[in-house]
C-alpha cells in the first residue's frame, strides 16, 4: 500500500474511532464514517467491509500502540514492580480518558459476538492476565513480591480493572478512586 493509500486508510480510522467513541458500536454504520470522513461510499469499502472490521482495526491498532508505549519504557535496569506500576498507570490513563474512549463500543461489540469464548474482549482480558502473572513471577524470583498464587492474584488484578472500566462508563470514576484500587493492588504484593 502506498504513502497515500495508508493515510486515506488512517484518516479512515481516525474518523470510526471519534464516531465509535461518541455513539458505540451497534449505533455506528457504514454511512456514518462516509459522512464523517469525506470519502466516497466505495472508497470506504475499498478499505473496510463492515464497521466490525473497522472496529477490529482499531483494536489492534489501540493494542499495538500501547505495547510499544510499554516496550518504550522498560528498560533492563527496571524491576518487576517497576514494570507492574507502569502497566497499572496505563491502565489509569486508559480508566480516566474520557474522549476517543472505545470501551463502550468494545462492549456492545461482545455483546453481539457470535463466540463468547474467543471474543475480543476474553483474548484481551487472558492476555492481560498472561503479562501480570509472568510480572507477579518475576517479582517473586527477584524477591521484589510476595505472592503464593501468581495466577489467581494476576486474575484479580485484571477483574479489579475491568470493574473499574465498567464503573467508568456507568456511573463515573476518580482519579483518587482509581488510585486508591491502584495502591492496594501494589500493597498487595509488595515485601516491606
Amino acid at each position: 500500500m502506498g504513502e497515500k493509500s495508508l493515510q486515506k486508510k488512517q484518516h479512515i480510522l481516525d474518523t470510526a474511532r471519534k464516531i465509535f467513541a461518541e455513539k458505540g458500536y451497534k449505533n455506528v454504520t457504514m454511512k456514518d464514517i462516509v459522512d464523517a470522513s469525506d470519502i466516497s461510499r466505495g472508497g470506504l469499502y475499498l478499505y473496510f467491509s463492515s464497521t466490525q472490521e473497522l472496529l477490529i482495526e482499531l483494536l489492534q491498532q489501540e493494542a499495538d500502540e500501547t505495547d510499544d508505549v510499554f516496550t518504550r519504557k522498560i528498560t533492563e535496569e527496571d524491576s518487576a514492580a517497576d514494570i507492574l506500576t507502569l502497566f497499572l498507570k496505563e491502565q489509569k490513563k486508559e480508566l480516566l480518558q474520557k474522549k476517543n474512549n472505545l470501551t463502550m463500543a468494545v462492549y456492545e461489540y461482545s455483546f453481539e459476538a457470535q463466540n463468547k469464548k474467543n471474543s475480543m474482549l476474553r483474548k484481551q482480558f487472558e492476555a492481560g492476565i498472561k503479562v501480570i502473572e509472568k510480572l507477579i513471577e518475576s517479582g517473586i524470583a527477584s524477591g521484589e513480591f510476595y505472592c503464593e498464587n501468581p495466577r489467581g492474584a494476576a486474575e484479580n488484578i485484571m477483574y479489579v480493572l475491568e470493574g473499574m472500566r465498567i464503573n467508568s462508563q456507568t456511573m463515573g470514576i476518580t482519579e483518587s478512586m482509581v488510585d486508591e484500587q491502584l495502591l492496594y493492588i501494589m500493597q498487595g504484593l509488595i515485601i516491606e
